[in-house]
């Protein structure tokens, strides 16, 4: 297991949607081991295989208080979102120093193959289901920022680059 190197906003892979996986193997646990490696060194909630460069269709999200709880999730589908919404502040590694409120559905019912490779529905609630679908959008080719306003999106972009032109 390894920590991986984060790919630098405006990288194209990061508005590039991931490719699915044929099914759970030896390689897909690998890198599943590998990305919760990364998501616990950042330290954060979750994390999806684009924002390391892998362009496949490979989630892990973690939001437990002891960690070491996390689901690992290959082509995972959101089949019903709550009504409810919650707003949670948002960031990510790949946009380093900055980060947003965002609303989302306070609950979502996904379906994704699990570690076995089977496939398996499971609800998630709360600061879960945000992270849950904050790295769907990662697997789309979206970011927490393209849930904000035109204007406050470019701020918040302009304010991560300069920020990194400091370093």
């Amino acid at each position: 297991m390894s920590v991986r190197a984060f790919v630098p906003w405006p990288d194209k892979r990061l508005r590039t949607a991931a490719e699915p996986v044929a099914g759970v193997n030896e390689t897909v646990r690998m890198i599943w081991d590998d990305m919760v490696e990364t998501m616990d060194a950042m330290p954060g909630y979750g994390l999806a295989a684009p924002q390391i460069g892998i362009m496949l269709r490979l989630a892990v999200v973690d939001c437990s208080e002891k960690r070491g709880q996390a689901v690992k999730m290959a082509n995972p589908e959101i089949l019903h979102a709550s009504v409810q919404m919650r707003r949670h502040e948002e960031a990510s590694p790949n946009l380093p120093g900055v980060s947003a409120v965002v609303e989302r559905p306070r609950a979502v019912t996904v379906q994704y193959l699990n570690e076995a490779g089977e496939v398996e529905e499971r609800d998630f609630v709360g600061l879960w289901a945000t992270s849950v679908q904050h790295q769907i959008d990662h697997l789309n080719g979206r970011m927490y920022v393209d849930h904000l306003s035109p204007l406050r999106r470019k701020m918040l972009v302009a304010k991560a680059e300069k920020l990194k032109r400091r370093e």
